[in-house]
């Protein structure tokens, strides 16, 4: 073999090595800039209300043993040590900061409280039929059935957009309420483009 072919095979030995290894650095840190996104708090705002599956950091300035990430379990309570157990769906942050607050600061002096969401899986409608990314969305603040549709993609080409019924669970029965687009668009029914409701399911023909 020659000096320049064995020169040849040296870089193509190291360029073999060398690209994996920053294509696996590359990968790697968007990775990491995500999980420690998602160990930051989210913004919510004030008055959001708590539903069963949010995941909140409660915590005492300096005070590790009563620092916790809990979740919001089904019946709509949280565990957190001193208290116990403690309602906390159907109420806003501040709600529950005011009421853990008034239990805890008989066992901690200078009480500094910090109530956040850390992450939020209770506020959800879905967008089902012909839109061009059906699913699941979570929001954190108040959204219209236009909004609704805008995050998941608009209508595809095959839409029915006047015949669009939203399906809302209300105790045992299911409501079903109409929203013509074409007809809010045109401004002919605005009031049609209402407030979504935890859970509501908006279904395209």
């Amino acid at each position: 073999m020659t000096p320049i072919q064995k020169a040849l095979l040296y870089i193509t030995m190291l360029s073999a090595f060398t690209v994996p290894c920053v294509a696996a650095a590359e990968e790697a840190q968007p990775g990491a800039s995500q999980e420690q996104a998602e160990l930051r708090p989210m913004f919510v705002y004030p008055d959001y209300i708590i539903g069963p599956g949010d995941v909140l950091d409660i915590s005492v300035w300096k005070d590790d043993a009563l620092t916790r990430t809990v979740v919001v379990l089904p019946d709509g309570t949280i565990s957190f040590p001193l208290i116990g157990e403690m309602k906390a769906a159907g109420k806003t942050l501040a709600e529950l900061k005011v009421e853990a607050e008034e239990k805890l600061k008989r066992y901690v002096q200078d009480l500094v409280l910090s109530v956040e969401v850390k992450q939020l899986n209770s506020l959800v409608v879905y967008v089902l039929g012909r839109v061009n990314s059906p699913g699941r969305f979570t929001y954190n603040s108040n959204i219209t059935v236009m909004q609704a549709l805008a995050m998941a993609g608009g209508f595809n080409p095959f839409a029915g957009k006047n015949k669009v019924k939203i399906f809302r669970q209300e105790g045992d029965k299911t409501k079903i309420i109409p929203f013509r687009y074409n007809d809010v668009v045109e401004g002919d029914r605005p009031e049609e483009n209402i407030r979504l409701n935890r859970g509501d399911v908006i279904v395209v023909p």
